[in-house]
């Protein structure tokens, strides 16, 4: 199986948006085909609740599915289509050309801009995800951000087996595979690609290409010493008695 093919990231059959990713050699070819979907597609019906105090910019140009809830504070923008029985939490940003399937969660502060998200995938907690793709039941830990700008401004190349591949996107994110695990302040750099089932533990900065099934993780080693004892010779660190320390 072609590795960077949506098939080799995706189980494509069930999602109701699987028509943005027919032909494609390149999963990544998705991205600049979120726009012109959006176009085409039936927007304007709002099935869900959306409580008093969510903002809707342009809802002429967002989509939201039954079973939706929209919290107070929430701010989307369209063009968009949120799915059905998805949770938009307070402090959720939709900044435009964003499409969700069916059960997700975008949560406070996540932020989210030219992304798809398969069903069951959830941003639910100050997240930053553009110009991204989450599989189905991919769970971002609290504080994920996945850069998407290069900071020398130039094309992003993806490098797999030994080969090079300029995938001619200024902007590219981050694209995890099914049931990708991303634990709490990650940080994937441009162009960041996950095959299904791969982890990712906390605060760990990453990139490149990651098989499926693998896991990503960092060498760091704590160290623990024992915390000087206060001058009254009380066991305490925190002794109300004890002076500062220089």
């Amino acid at each position: 199986m072609n590795k960077l093919s949506p098939d080799y990231f995706f189980e494509l059959a069930s999602y109701r948006h699987n028509e943005i990713f027919s032909g494609l050699t390149y999963v990544w070819e998705a991205l600049p085909k979120i726009s012109a979907y959006l176009k085409n597609s039936p927007l304007g019906i709002i099935s869900g609740e959306v409580h008093p105090g969510a903002y809707l910019i342009n809802p002429e140009s967002i989509s939201i599915g039954k079973g939706t809830i929209v919290e107070p504070g929430a701010y989307i923008k369209g063009p968009c289509i949120v799915g059905e029985n998805c949770t938009v939490r307070h402090g959720a940003y939709i900044r435009g050309d964003v499409i969700t399937g069916d059960r997700c969660v975008i949560g406070h502060d996540s932020e989210l801009k030219n992304t798809i998200l398969l069903d069951g995938a959830h941003a639910a907690h100050f997240a930053y995800v553009g110009d991204s793709i989450l599989g189905n039941g991919v769970n971002l830990g609290a504080g994920t951000k996945f850069a998407n700008l290069k900071l020398i401004r130039s094309t992003v190349i993806v490098h797999v087996d030994g080969k090079k591949f300029n995938t001619f996107l200024d902007k590219f994110g981050a694209i995890l595979g099914d049931h990708c695990q991303i634990g709490c302040n990650a940080v994937a750099n441009p162009g960041t690609l996950m095959g299904k089932n791969s982890i990712c533990y906390p605060c760990v900065n990453f990139g490149g290409f990651v098989d499926a099934e693998y896991t990503v993780k960092n060498n760091t080693h704590l160290i623990l010493t024992p915390s000087s004892k206060p001058e009254c010779g009380c066991k305490s660190s925190h002794c109300s008695t004890a002076k500062p320390r220089n």
